[in-house]
């Protein structure tokens, strides 16, 4: 069985935050441990998001949190939120 993160994202800046999610990307090419991304937008709600990562166990979303790129990533994230993600 496979392991899901659900991070709820709120963003008046979505062209900014995928761009940073393009270079995570790059940055982590042969090292992330996702099996899928997929990005949900509320059309009730434009600046909410849903982003659901597939892993294949919960160890392998330990690992991919711990990489250095990860890290940067949320940094430079959160400036372009309108809210902590959750």
């Amino acid at each position: 069985m496979g392991y899901v993160q659900i991070i709820e994202l709120r963003t008046s800046s979505y062209d900014e935050v995928e761009a940073l999610h393009e270079e995570w990307l790059a940055a982590t090419e042969g090292a992330r441990t996702t099996v899928s991304e997929m990005v949900l937008h509320d059309r009730e709600q434009p600046d909410r998001y849903l982003v659901v990562v597939e892993f294949a166990t919960a160890e392998d979303a330990a690992v991919n949190n711990d990489l250095p790129a990860t890290a940067a990533f949320a940094e430079r994230l959160a400036p372009l939120l309108d809210g902590p993600p959750t």
